[in-house]
């Protein structure tokens, strides 16, 4: 049956659409306490619903992003661990180091080289003494020029009794000292000069040749001794330094040992990766803070290998055979040590940068869905209320429609 076909008096109709409106409100009302939203969609208020789902929808790129960061914060974390323990491995390679310092001399005897006897006017004016090398300016060695070189450059120094000359054994080791030469001067009985590598430097090879040459293996450096003028420097002996089997064999031990070390820098530093990513293996991290990506962070490896550290593995027979060749070892260590503080120090600055990236990230989280709640939540102690009183409201309609339906009853009445 139409509905046009059924006639309702005013009363009624009125009361209908007012319970009908009521019910509507009472609806929406039951929503918004089962959700907790005032605005579940587009249609309850287009403005805030869609501010909101942006406000959302930023806060969840950034969301995904903070893994990314945690990321960037345990890779970091990995290196610095590592770094702490090529450290640790570094201060262990110098206290082997430190040992063979402390080992007794490797030789029994180290090189020298004793010069031509110098000659003069007579029996009385050839020899020299410590305090009076050319005996008074009357033998050879009078003006004569002593022509060093070692790895280190040319030294040269005047034996006489003029200005700026040495005339004194204590002058002129004073001289070699100063200029970093690893020999201690002597004179002997026939006033000839002797020279012999330092106690540090007891493996140095001696050479009376017109020039330089490199150190023979075995030998931690070398040194030739020329003139410029005359023959006193020229010629004389050159005698090698004996190894003492025993004491080289101690330092070679040290050596197998310090290469243990070496080898475990290695693997180390390959080890500290963290998600395929290894700041001491060369790789770099690159970090995204916003969902633009335009707020980055690329952050640089560095290769902590031992080539990277400038260390290497040391060599029987080599390294650690004196006192000069064990400290050119310790000093690539205290360098390698040097280098990892600072990169740690650099690790550390990025690690706090990304750090207060991340918390900045998460507390702008909790400023969006804050935002976003406030434009879409509902109040629901507001709307339990309205509920009680749309449930009063619903009652009263109720009531209301069957006042109005009285007339209408009294006429059935009339009928009967």
């Amino acid at each position: 049956m139409s509905l046009s076909n059924i006639t309702l008096s005013s009363s009624v109709r009125q009361n209908l659409l007012s319970l009908q409106d009521t019910a509507n409100l009472l609806s929406t009302t039951q929503t918004r306490l089962a959700t907790g939203k005032k605005v579940n969609s587009a249609l309850d208020n287009p403005t805030n619903f869609f501010t909101a789902a942006g406000l959302d929808a930023r806060a969840s790129d950034i969301g995904n992003l903070l893994d990314s960061i945690g990321n960037g914060v345990q890779v970091l974390q990995a290196a610095n661990t590592g770094i702490t323990s090529l450290s640790k491995l570094v201060d262990t390679a110098k206290s082997i180091a430190n040992q063979a310092l402390q080992q007794p001399g490797g030789y029994t005897s180290k090189a020298t080289y004793t010069g031509n006897a110098p000659t003069g006017a007579g029996p009385l004016a050839v020899a020299g003494t410590a305090t009076d090398i050319t005996n008074n300016g009357t033998n050879s060695l009078n003006a004569q020029a002593l022509v060093i070189n070692t790895a280190s450059g040319t030294t040269t120094l005047t034996i006489g009794t003029g200005a700026n000359q040495l005339n004194t054994i204590t002058d002129l080791n004073s001289a070699l000292s100063a200029a970093g030469i690893e020999l201690t001067a002597s004179i002997n009985a026939n006033g000839s000069l002797t020279f012999t590598s330092s106690n540090d430097a007891a493996s140095q090879t001696i050479t009376n040749a017109a020039a330089l040459a490199a150190p023979p293996a075995g030998s931690s450096g070398s040194v030739n001794i020329s003139t410029t003028s005359g023959a006193a420097f020229t010629g004389g002996t050159v005698v090698a330094a004996v190894a003492d089997v025993a004491s080289q064999n101690t330092r070679a031990g040290l050596v197998a040992q310090y290469n243990q070390i070496i080898q475990q820098i290695t693997t180390t530093a390959q080890d500290a990766s963290f998600n395929g990513v290894n700041l001491l293996n060369g790789d770099s991290l690159k970090l995204v803070f916003n969902e633009t990506g335009k707020s980055t962070s690329t952050i640089a490896g560095v290769t902590f290998n031992p080539n990277g550290l400038g260390l290497g593995s040391a060599t029987v027979g080599t390294d650690f055979i004196d006192n000069v060749a064990t400290n050119k070892v310790l000093t690539a260590l205290n360098t390698a040590s040097t280098t990892l503080r600072s990169q740690a120090s650099a690790f550390g600055a990025n690690l706090s940068i990304v750090q207060i990236r991340q918390d900045f990230s998460k507390n702008l989280i909790n400023v969006l869905q804050t935002g976003s709640s406030n434009l879409t939540l509902a109040d629901a102690n507001e709307e339990a209320a309205n509920s009680q009183a749309l449930s009063t409201r619903q009652s009263i309609a109720v009531s209301a429609l069957a006042l109005a339906n009285q007339s209408n009853q009294s006429v059935l009445q009339l009928l009967r």
